[in-house]
């Protein structure tokens, strides 16, 4: 192994070279979950446990087919079961998979305050370094789609990587590789999102499904994981997936004005002992009090 690959390997915690310049996938990269041919196999969440090391868990039985209630941080993809009474009164089961965003503008790396625990390869994907963590959970508050999750053992924040060692190999994430209908693609941000424009328009013109869309939402740049829905005007039907997800901004007032404040009264305040020394000069403590008992 290289000494440019040793590293990186120790900037990014990966056995392979990180994603960004000079490597295959330099581009933007992009999953695209098509949920309208999703059949909940959940092949996807098999293979994601098996090429991440994860033992598999026990499930979680709440009438519903859904293997357990939310995503763990051990258990990073998670088929969503839900169902939904459409307007004439049948019943839909909508399915959706769950898991990082991966957000051009990610909240958690805006509240995270340990410099290097969540970085933004120039490919788009946000990894998470548990080396550098503090496991303060900040990540948890920036998140609109309640992603990250605590490690209690560790004192760690985990979620999905993107498979960012496949990737980063040229390899395409181990979900994409499992699904057995072609629900999963992945490739450049600018092909994915063309791909999914053209099944929307299939749905809308061909299947009768006039509110079928692309969720990629703006509000947080666009994400790399986006999805068609046969509802794109109600993604909270699919798992309560935000319509109009943003960084809270407590968070950044927090990163923003509040740490200018801070560093400004920080500021003023050395400026006012500075002041006061050189025009009082330093305190003299009477030793004749502390001779006689602290009396004078």
């Amino acid at each position: 192994m290289s000494q440019a690959t040793l590293a990186i390997k120790r900037i990014s915690g990966h056995a392979g070279p990180a994603p960004g310049e000079g490597v295959e996938r330099d581009y933007q990269v992009c999953k695209l979950v098509d949920t309208t041919t999703c059949i909940g196999c959940k092949a996807c969440e098999v293979a994601c446990l098996e090429w991440n090391g994860y033992e598999f868990t026990d499930t979680v039985f709440d009438n519903s087919y859904q293997t357990m209630p939310e995503t763990t941080w051990k258990y990073w993809n998670l088929i969503k079961f839900n169902e939904h009474e459409n307007s004439d009164g049948t019943i839909s089961l909508l399915m959706r998979k769950d898991q990082c965003m991966h957000c051009a503008d990610p909240g958690c790396l805006a509240a995270c305050p340990a410099d290097g625990a969540i970085v933004q390869y120039t490919n788009g994907i946000v990894d998470f370094q548990q080396q550098n963590c503090i496991g303060c959970g900040y990540c948890v508050s920036g998140c609109p789609f309640d992603i990250p999750k605590f490690n209690p053992a560790t004192k760690k924040m985990f979620k999905c990587t993107l498979c960012v060692d496949r990737v980063s190999e040229g390899l395409e994430p181990a979900c994409i590789k499992s699904c057995p209908t072609g629900c999963l693609h992945f490739g450049t941000k600018e092909d994915m999102t063309d791909l999914a424009e053209k099944r929307a328009t299939q749905l809308r013109e061909n299947f009768g499904f006039e509110k079928a869309g692309v969720y990629d939402p703006a509000g947080v740049g666009g994400t790399g994981v986006i999805y068609v829905l046969h509802d794109a005007t109600n993604p909270e039907a699919y798992g309560g997936l935000p319509k109009d997800p943003h960084i809270p901004w407590v968070v950044k007032f927090w990163k923003g004005p509040a740490k200018w404040i801070g560093n400004l009264a920080m500021l003023g305040g050395i400026l006012r002992v500075t002041v006061h020394y050189l025009r009082f000069g330093p305190k003299i403590v009477d030793g004749s009090k502390h001779e006689n008992g602290g009396q004078p």
